[in-house]
């Protein structure tokens, strides 16, 4: 009786160990419901449970450092270049994420070793075609924004949003500090108010009148479009026009949603393969249709209203590692902060 019970309290640890390592520890930083239905289908194709772990950006890192060695996480997902890359910038993440998918699927400047894209997103300029001229438009490139004769005509978001901060990043990557730094205090004075909101509400402020262009990223559009934010958002958002800045140059601005291989992961096998799984085409096309991205691979098509209303024919900056997003952030606020950038 005694040897059966030994038996069975072997059997029992060993059924619990293989538990245990068949899941995945996820800190999600993405605020989409959709995202969870996505994970849903990952375990019914593999089996893989997957532990959710949903906050703010800033209380998920600010608890993986704390954490330490002891820390469950596995991957860490957020929808910026800049935070992953702060994250490898404070040693909290470790190489290996690498596989056949993500080579085969990712650009080598949409990834690292340590962190990869999943999605893509661009971050543009919105215009009333009412009161902004075609002939203004020609040529014009997110440097372009610091000509005095958008003063008092552009609106965006504040200094300290994470967007903002990966695209002076990008453009002190490109430019310089002091370049950059220069084209802060001109975009500063051409504001039309004191930077508020999100980009949604930088995209009603052209609607309304309050301004004539707005910088914002390209899914933000689409999502006002669909009527999920509501009728005024839906109604604000047709009184709108997109424009693609940089299209003679290096092209426009991309930015991602990343998956980040955390330090320690107790289930790194079993985070490899979920980023592969966010990698195929059937999650690709559940991030284009529900958070209205851009694909990450080829062969899927972004949803419709991006399409209609955004288009495909556009120049994407390749040539910019959005691993600099991370490594020129302190900069980047830095000169916004000098410039008085709120």
């Amino acid at each position: 009786m005694k040897k059966i019970s030994i038996l069975a309290l072997i059997m029992s640890l060993f059924v619990s160990a293989f538990a245990f390592a068949n899941e995945v520890n996820i800190f999600n930083a993405r605020h989409y419901k959709a995202d969870a239905e996505m994970y849903d289908k990952f375990t019914a194709a593999t089996g893989i449970k997957v532990n959710l772990i949903n906050g703010k950006s800033g209380a998920l890192e600010k608890r993986i450092q704390e954490e330490g060695a002891d820390s469950s996480a596995d991957l860490y997902i957020t929808a910026d270049a800049g935070r992953c890359g702060a994250m490898e910038a404070k040693g909290l993440l470790q190489g290996g994420l690498t596989s056949a998918t993500i080579k085969a699927s990712v650009p080598r400047n949409f990834r690292t070793n340590k962190w990869v894209g999943v999605a893509k997103r661009a971050r543009i300029i919105y215009y009333s075609p009412e009161r902004v001229s075609g002939a203004e438009l020609s040529g014009l490139t997110y440097e372009g924004l610091a000509d005095p004769k958008w003063k008092g005509r552009l609106v965006i978001r504040k200094s300290s949003n994470i967007y903002n901060k990966s695209l002076v990043a990008s453009l002190i990557e490109n430019n310089g500090k002091k370049a950059t730094a220069d084209w802060a205090k001109a975009v500063v004075s051409n504001m039309a108010r004191t930077p508020k909101g999100n980009d949604r509400a930088q995209i009603m402020a052209v609607a309304a009148g309050e301004a004539d262009i707005a910088v914002a990223n390209t899914y933000y559009l689409a999502l006002m479009l669909s009527g999920n934010k509501g009728a005024e958002q839906q109604a604000a958002a047709k009184k709108v026009k997109a424009f693609f800045p940089n299209q003679q140059g290096r092209g426009t601005h991309m930015n991602i949603s990343c998956a980040a291989l955390v330090k320690g992961a107790p289930n790194k096998a079993n985070a490899i393969a979920l980023v592969d799984f966010l990698l195929s085409p059937e999650s690709q096309e559940h991030f284009t249709n529900n958070t209205f991205e851009f694909p990450m691979i080829g062969g899927v098509s972004p949803n419709p209203l991006v399409v209609n209303n955004l288009g495909l024919d556009f120049k994407q900056d390749l040539a910019t590692k959005v691993s600099s997003y991370g490594k020129n952030q302190a900069a980047a606020l830095e000169v916004m902060t000098a410039a008085g950038w709120k």
